[in-house]
């Protein structure tokens, strides 16, 4: 009895030869439960054909890393599969010979399908009347891992996966196919670095790491034994548990395997059993909950680039799509931020807001003519952890707030979900400057009164902060002293629709269901709070915003990289309608408004800061005249509060940096600021500003033209 199956191996080998045919005959012998299912018949030469040749090209899953400015430190890494790709030349020797010991003997002897090892486990398995010994060389098992790699639906991660003849048989005629395109180095490679290893370690770049916290090229043998008993089975041969034995005894059989293969002496083998398994253990970042503690402040920016990229159509087709393009594209991400200013933003910011505050006090930079994003602070500690907040509410329902503190990850800043906050007198630049674009000019005067009745707005009748606002106003003194009437009337001028579709060009968004009412080409004509600042925005938005001016009417959108790369260090791009390929990382301006209304509107927000306009007066007073003396330089702006100063704002800019900042309740719009804390983005911005563009050379504003003075 014990001859039968010897005597059916020595048949096989013969029908091995013969290719295809043999592998199905060879897989409905070994297992006889799928044999009668008619696998013949669904097995295609054009869907194999085709499959290889996606494998051909086929890369695993690898790491993205997000880097700071210098393009040197990593801040964190994002990844459903950590790893990364390393060439077979940046291996030891030890690891390459390790995993062909464990793995496959016969690996540069066979064509991809290796007959002796078929027959091999022929036999086991019918001795055991099971399947208890494989036959998958290196080739074939890597042809099942990047199957399940490039997966893309459930059914072909089923088919990848699933335990049945069938998919072996696919993997035998791949394996050969693939052998004809690559070389045995090529698979080799290809297999160290898709292969797991345990403890989230894919590939050998990531297994050196997090045991032995060594790159692949460093692995000592005993090292590169133990990693290569781990394939077989990660957990069992775990050699991070209390009880080493069982990866102790599979390291020394691999010893002894690669003895026998001739990659060891007898002598330097003994030797290497005697060690111990002496690990390194470490932990990798991913995302960002885990920038480092010295640079948590980074973490608020850290989650803006996952909602910039989020939205990013060169990355999918959607959200899902994009997110997974991010941990598992392998790309470098370089940041915009300069650290000078965000640590001129983080100082002045703290020093002005309590972390334990219930106001949040932040503040974003952006630079001109590019939209890159500079800094982004806020009176918060980036962190997960909602402990010893009293209003986080019971842990497992979840937190009552969004944006608890000390602690939070909430997008107060700008890119998330959050709908931003009410920017009061702030968004009196957009009329402004439709009127200008429109062509009005800076000398369109008004006698503003203290209460001004709209017929245009269905007899809605606001009024001015004081009576000293009231008399004959232009948009110099309008402006500098935030006069509601002359506004209201000058939107009615240009018309609110004109106001508010010129906002939207600035990249404002109406998130809340009430701003996209009014927002509506129906009703945005009626508008008329909008030039009062009755609409929630972000400080991302308004620092970009203000930042078309600052770079005379070309607006940028907001973006947070100066650099990605593909995995392979080519800069990543994405292609226009029009079918050019363009760098992702590259600022996207367009001209939104013409250069020399844009001049007039910065030359009007000279006014609040205390600055001298280059064409006109500003009537004597502003709402934030210490600005100018802080900064020490030509600087614009505008101050904010809503009713009851609920909230408030400055933005500001140079012709360097725009800078926005805001102090508010986040969680709860009715907890009012107060009139005292008003001054707290004034002094944030002016405080950042001064310090970020200390020592650099001082540059004017251009001033208007006549034409559009007036």
């Amino acid at each position: 009895m014990s001859n039968r199956p010897l005597a059916a191996a020595g048949r096989l080998v013969p029908l091995l030869r013969a290719g295809l045919i043999a592998g199905i005959v060879i897989a409905a012998l070994a297992y006889p439960v799928a044999a009668a299912t008619g696998l013949g018949a669904k097995v295609t030469a054009h869907a194999m054909e085709h499959k290889t040749k996606i494998l051909k090209t086929a890369l695993p899953a690898e790491t993205s890393y997000l880097y700071a400015p210098d393009g040197k430190t990593v801040l964190t890494m994002f990844y459903e599969e950590y790893r990364q790709y390393t060439k077979l030349a940046d291996m030891s020797p030890n690891i390459q010979q390790a995993i062909i010991a464990a793995e496959d003997a016969r690996f540069y002897q066979h064509s991809g399908v290796d007959p002796k090892g078929i027959a091999r486990a022929f036999v086991a398995n019918a001795r055991s009347s099971g399947i208890s010994q494989g036959a998958s060389t290196l080739t074939m098992q890597y042809v099942r891992m990047a199957l399940r790699d490039s997966a893309t639906t459930p059914k072909e991660v089923q088919e990848a996966t699933q335990q049945t003849s069938l998919r072996k048989v696919r993997e035998m005629r791949m394996a050969m196919d693939l052998e004809k395109e690559l070389t045995k180095e090529q698979i080799l490679e290809r297999y160290l670095n898709s292969a797991y290893f345990g403890h989230r370690a894919y590939g050998i770049y990531a297994a050196s790491e997090i045991f032995f916290s060594k790159t692949p090229k460093d692995l000592s043998v005993v090292e590169a034994a133990t990693l290569a008993g781990l394939v077989k089975s990660p957990s069992r041969f775990d050699p991070a548990t209390s009880d080493q034995k069982e990866a102790t005894a599979r390291r020394n059989y691999i010893l002894d395997r690669m003895t026998a293969l001739g990659y060891l002496s007898p002598n330097a083998a003994t030797s290497a059993k005697s060690e111990p398994i002496e690990l390194t253990l470490s932990y990798p970042s991913n995302d960002c909950a885990s920038v480092p503690q010295e640079w948590n402040s980074w973490g608020f920016i850290c989650d803006y680039v996952k909602n910039w990229w989020s939205a990013q159509p060169a990355f999918g087709e959607n959200r899902l799509e994009r997110m997974d393009k991010l941990r598992r594209g392998g790309y470098r991400i370089v940041l915009s931020v300069d650290p000078k200013i965000q640590e001129a933003a983080e100082k002045n910011v703290g020093t002005k807001g309590n972390t334990g505050s219930p106001f949040a006090n932040g503040i974003v930079l952006t630079e001109p003519g590019t939209g890159r994003l500079k800094a982004m602070a806020v009176n918060r500690t980036y962190s997960l952890n909602l402990d010893g907040n009293p209003l986080s509410g019971n842990p497992e329902a979840g937190p009552k707030v969004k944006a608890n503190y000390p602690n939070t990850v909430a997008p107060l800043l700008g890119g998330g979900d959050l709908p931003g906050y009410q920017a009061g007198s702030t968004f009196k630049m957009f009329p402004m400057l439709a009127a200008l674009d429109a062509g009005m000019t800076l000398n369109t005067s008004f006698n503003a009164p203290h209460r001004y009745r709209s017929e245009i707005y269905n007899g809605w009748a606001p009024s001015n902060a004081s009576g000293a606002m009231s008399g004959m106003q232009t948009m110099w003194s309008g402006f500098g002293k935030s006069v509601n009437t002359y506004f209201v009337w000058l939107e009615e001028q240009v018309g609110a629709d004109q106001a508010v579709r010129l906002a939207e060009q600035l990249g404002l968004r109406w998130r809340t269901d009430v701003d996209r009412h009014h927002a509506a080409p129906a009703n945005a004509k009626t508008w008329g709070a909008f030039t009062l600042g009755v609409s929630d925005a972000t400080p991302l938005e308004m620092a970009n915003a203000y930042g078309a001016v600052a770079a005379e009417g070309r607006y940028c959108e907001a973006i947070p990289v100066q650099a990605i790369y593909n995995r392979d260090g080519t800069p990543a791009i994405y292609r226009t309608a029009g079918g050019i390929e363009r760098e992702i990382a590259k600022p996207r301006c367009r001209q939104v408004v013409s250069a020399d209304a844009a001049r007039a509107a910065t030359d009007a927000a000279r006014c609040p800061t205390g600055d001298t306009p280059a064409r006109g007066g500003c009537g004597g007073w502003s709402t934030a005249d210490s600005v100018r003396g802080t900064v020490g330089r030509p600087v614009a702006g505008k101050t904010g509060t809503t009713d009851s100063t609920r909230s408030a704002w400055f933005v500001g800019f140079t012709p360097e940096l725009a800078a926005a900042s805001f102090i508010s309740d986040p969680d709860n719009p009715f907890n009012a600021v107060g009139d005292g804390q008003s001054q707290i983005p004034i002094h944030a911005v002016a405080n950042t500003l001064r310090d970020a563009l200390e020592d650099q050379p001082t540059r004017e504003f251009t001033p208007p033209s006549d034409a559009i003075v007036g």
